[in-house]
């Protein structure tokens, strides 16, 4: 990528400022129309909000019961142009309303029609009252007392972080240019006072390089107003940031291949337990924090809300011992108001042309990701006086496309990658074996991240590329000697390096261990 940094001659028609969802959507639609595109990330691709989603591909039932009915139109229209674009990681999932009041079957049940209704020729399958038995037998391990049925309904699942690094390598594949762990320090203007460029340090070289273009565009998710400030320090803020939380506990809680969507919690939100890579994901929450940090850290009472709602409805209830890792993302929910209840802002997104030039895209959701991207070309070009060229991407392949995956058992993820990763193994049987008892990743996978994928760290191969940190943090921690090891044979890099990967992971892991910090906090607080 660098190379290419440096053979391109002249202003970018466009520079994408953030490496998440959104940023990775905007260079693959304006590289593949054509434009010059050029995409810089200041940590690693999904470091942020981007690896820490539900996991779902969705059009938001909850959007519905808030009226909100042209953005779940909206999304439930791109769920289906995802599963199209890339099935090796989007797959239809069953979703369980569980019923304990006479009227909750029927209720639900109405609501689930009018979403399946609305989702026209991209629906995932028919919503349908459940019996009681019907429901246990979706869901084993429901709790039973007063049980009365069930609604199912279906909607898209996916791998969060696994489809961005597919989207980084489709604009890569379609001409752009992109580059994690190189920061945005400074803003460049013309004469007149309008953003032309961009000033950037190399975060590991610490060499710096300035970068012109024709338009600017800000997609920089939770930090947007940080960004805005380096183009105007006046600019009032639009982020109202909200924090959400998950906790990842074994399969054993959720049997069977059906998930829990409970539509209504103490706090006004809905909360789902889904089955995701052998393990059993539960959440979220809707917390309103002052300011957005590029490790969000889940609190207290964000974690025993998450076990007390899951214990209402798991017949195995879950105890802070159980929790494998739990994680935290921030949405950048844009403001509304003063209003302080950020789970009451809409999900949809504000595309802002700011008075010194530069497009500002926020909000929205990882679902319509690539309709976001979409209208913000659109604006950035008429910004930036571009040739006039139609979006492609409503059916252009993400990379990584197999319409068979499955076949590659649990490399499917890799899609049409998978064989390559296997021919790893092939010509090093060392690379086949599991790096953890408990968890499938191997060496193949390490040196395939660091080979084709751009992991820098320990942290991008155990959190993003591979999602062992995610999983179960406790392994990942025990990984990550031999996961450095590889990558310094890889990167020909020396034993300080590896000390010092190791060092760093385990620092950002212990945020994933809730009894860690919670026996950390007692001691502070004995300590005063």
């Amino acid at each position: 990528m660098y190379r290419r940094l440096h053979a391109h001659a002249g202003e970018w028609d466009m520079i994408v400022v953030g490496g998440g969802a959104t940023g990775a959507g905007v260079a693959i639609d304006g590289a593949s129309r054509g434009y010059d595109v050029l995409l810089l990330e200041q940590n690693d691709f999904g470091k942020g909000t981007s690896s820490r989603s539900t996991k779902l591909v969705h059009g938001g039932v909850r959007y519905l019961e808030q009226g909100n009915v042209l953005l779940v139109m909206e999304a439930l229209k791109e769920r289906g142009l995802l599963l199209q674009n890339a099935p090796h990681l989007v797959r239809n999932l069953g979703f369980v309303v569980p019923s304990y009041d006479w009227w909750e079957a029927p209720f639900y049940g109405a609501g689930l029609k009018l979403y399946n209704l609305l989702a026209g020729k991209y629906g995932f399958g028919a919503s349908q009252i459940l019996s009681r038995d019907e429901t246990l037998e979706r869901l084993p391990t429901l709790n039973t007392s007063g049980l009365r049925g069930g609604v199912v309904y279906f909607d898209g699942q996916f791998d969060d972080a696994r489809l961005l690094i597919n989207l980084v390598a489709t604009a890569s594949e379609q001409g752009a240019v992109l580059l994690n762990y190189a920061q945005v320090t400074g803003i460049g203007k013309d004469r007149d006072g309008f953003v032309n460029g961009v000033k950037v340090r190399d975060m590991e070289s610490g060499q710096e390089f300035e970068a012109a273009a024709k338009v600017v565009i800000n997609a920089t998710g939770p930090f947007t107003d940080d960004l805005r400030r380096k183009a105007d320090p006046s600019a009032q803020p639009m982020i109202a940031p909200s924090q959400g939380i998950h906790l990842v506990l074994d399969g054993s809680f959720l049997a069977g291949d059906s998930a829990i969507m409970v539509p209504h919690t103490s706090d006004g939100r809905v909360m789902f337990a889904i089955p995701w890579h052998g393990h059993t994901l539960v959440g979220t929450t809707d917390t309103p924090i002052l300011e957005p940090a590029l490790e969000p850290v889940a609190q207290e009472q964000e974690i025993d809300f998450v076990l007390q709602t899951a214990s209402l409805y798991l017949a195995k209830k879950p105890e802070r011992s159980d929790v494998t890792s739990v994680f935290a993302g921030i949405r950048p929910l844009v403001r509304a108001g003063d209003s302080a209840n950020t789970a009451a802002l809409s999900r949809s997104h504000t595309i802002r042309i700011e008075d010194s030039g530069m497009v500002t895209i926020c909000g929205g959701k990882w679902t319509t990701y690539r309709r976001m991207a979409e209208e913000c070309v659109n604006h950035a070009a008429t910004v930036g006086r571009l040739a006039e060229c139609p979006s492609v991407t409503d059916h252009l392949n993400i990379h990584g496309f197999h319409s068979s995956a499955g076949r590659f058992g649990r490399l499917a993820a890799y899609g049409s990658d998978a064989p390559a990763v296997q021919r790893l193994m092939e010509a090093d049987a060392s690379l086949s074996d599991p790096l953890h008892s408990a968890l499938p990743y191997s060496g193949a996978e390490v040196v395939w991240a660091v080979r084709e994928e751009m992991a820098r760290t320990v942290e991008d191969v155990l959190a993003r590329r591979t999602r062992a940190l995610f999983l179960n943090a406790r392994a990942a921690i025990e990984m990550a000697p031999r996961v450095a090891a590889l990558m310094a044979r890889e990167l020909g890099r020396g034993a300080a390096w590896e000390a010092a990967q190791v060092q760093a992971f385990h620092q950002t892991a212990r945020g994933f261990l809730p009894g860690v910090r919670q026996a950390n906090e007692r001691i502070g607080q004995g300590t005063a």
